[in-house]
């Protein structure tokens, strides 16, 4: 059997502005309140909790797509008028794609971030 990550649970200030974001720019589908969470679903194997906490660090989140889903994301982040970036070090440069090393090697990658200040990444392979 492979081993797959089924959900994190995501730190935000406020979960509804999360689950707004998470929605428009990805497309993920809302999945309504789980216990103290606001959940998203990511695939059919991997789902976003969003928990409210005013205590955290920014977190890396990096969401590897089939090139037609990346155009349409990556469309949306152009759309919205938000900052991003070509590299992790440059995530307001406003340029992009670069090329980025991932889980499957190098592949076209953009870096935005999302309104709590986790960083995101969006990457074709």
């Amino acid at each position: 059997m492979a081993t797959f990550l089924d959900h994190t649970i995501v730190p935000v200030r406020d979960r509804e502005e999360a689950v707004e974001f998470y929605t428009r720019i990805f497309g993920f589908e809302f999945l309504g309140e789980v216990g103290p969470f606001l959940a998203v679903r990511v695939n059919d194997t991997f789902n976003l909790d969003f928990r409210k906490s005013d205590d955290f660090r920014s977190i890396h989140y990096a969401f590897a797509m089939n090139p037609d889903e990346f155009e349409g994301a990556f469309a949306r982040i152009r759309d919205s008028g938000m900052p991003y970036g070509d590299g992790p070090y440059d995530m307001d440069n406003m340029k992009g794609p670069g090329m980025t090393t991932g889980a499957k090697g190098l592949g076209k990658a953009v870096y935005f971030k999302d309104p709590n200040g986790h960083v995101l990444e969006i990457k074709t392979y």
